[in-house]
């Protein structure tokens, strides 16, 4: 059974000026994250506006990016919805498309009980014959209980969970109720500002849209990890501080977007229209993540050059 582990990125939607999916900057950008290291691919993500789009626009995001990445990394689509029907179909999908897994996040909009929502990954869970990774995150829907992830961690085809809530609290606390259990199970971080920290409490790895934006950098924290060198880790980790916290001041995704536009991506237009003021602050956080971005990515050019050298 597929366990997800490493650094997988969580992609971002580019769009065309009519707002329909720009399927030639989608190729690039999963050739570009694979290219530099990544370990698996998250499309259909929160921060790929996946609310926006509908369910055939979802298949088409997930057939254009298992295509080009043609096996060479895990392909885990979300299939998130506000009930199941929907969910299961798209799962149904992605194990056609041979995808590795899918990532589910509880439903959103209606208050539901953790019970509802203990049920709502349940019957997805029988319905569907694919590794299902489960999605906590609070920003935008409600949160798992710790006893909820404990349950669901014993179903076979539940294989693990992506906890972007940025709690290091509730994350040890679901690491241990598995733990305590016996089961295998891999949890993985959504938030690039803890990675280090969470790879030293037990996380399998991250899935992040900095992964696609600086992927060099998270494969490095990894990689760093790995090797033990945790200074190393330790330093890679602050160096990207200061960039998450400017792209988190814009509403998701947009800081994300002008973060991966400086990486020479076409993002395309926002999906959801700006008012006079937030287009001003987006104006002036633009410049400010450009200001952020251009020194990390003259360093990393830098460094392309030397080892490109060092190999003549």
């Amino acid at each position: 059974m597929f366990q997800p582990k490493g650094v997988f990125a969580a992609m971002l939607t580019p769009f065309t000026g009519d707002g329909s999916i720009n399927e030639e900057e989608l190729r690039h950008m999963v050739d570009f994250a694979i290219e530099h290291g990544v370990d698996g691919l998250f499309p259909i993500s929160s921060v790929g506006e996946f609310v926006h789009l509908t369910q055939e626009e979802k298949v088409s995001l997930m057939e254009i990016v298992a295509d080009q990445a043609a096996r060479r990394v895990a392909v885990t689509p979300g299939v998130g919805s506000t009930h199941p029907e929907h969910s299961i179909s798209l799962a149904q999908k992605a194990k056609e498309l041979g995808c590795d897994g899918v990532v589910v996040a509880p439903p959103y909009f209606y208050s539901l009980s953790q019970e509802m929502i203990e049920k709502y990954f349940e019957t997805i869970a029988d319905a569907v014959d694919i590794p299902m990774i489960l999605y906590n995150i609070p920003l935008f829907t409600q949160p798992l209980s710790y006893d909820v992830v404990k349950r669901l961690s014993r179903r076979k085809n539940i294989v693990g969970m992506k906890d972007s809530s940025g709690n290091m609290v509730d994350f040890v606390h679901f690491m241990d109720k598995a733990r305590l259990i016996g089961e295998e199970f891999s949890f993985l971080i959504g938030r690039e500002d803890i990675l280090f920290p969470a790879l030293m409490m037990g996380a399998k790895g991250c899935v992040v849209a900095t992964a696609l934006i600086l992927p060099e950098i998270m494969v490095d924290i990894y990689r760093a990890w790995k090797d033990g060198d945790y200074e190393k880790a330790r330093e890679l980790q602050f160096s990207i501080l200061l960039l998450i916290r400017a792209m988190f001041s814009l509403p998701i995704p947009l800081g994300f977007k002008v973060a991966l536009e400086m990486r020479g991506f076409q993002m395309g237009p926002p999906k959801q229209p700006l008012s006079d003021a937030e287009s001003f602050k987006y104006r002036v956080t633009r410049s400010r993540i450009e200001k952020i971005m251009k020194p990390i990515l003259e360093e990393l050019e830098g460094r392309s050059i030397s080892v490109k050298t060092g190999e003549r």
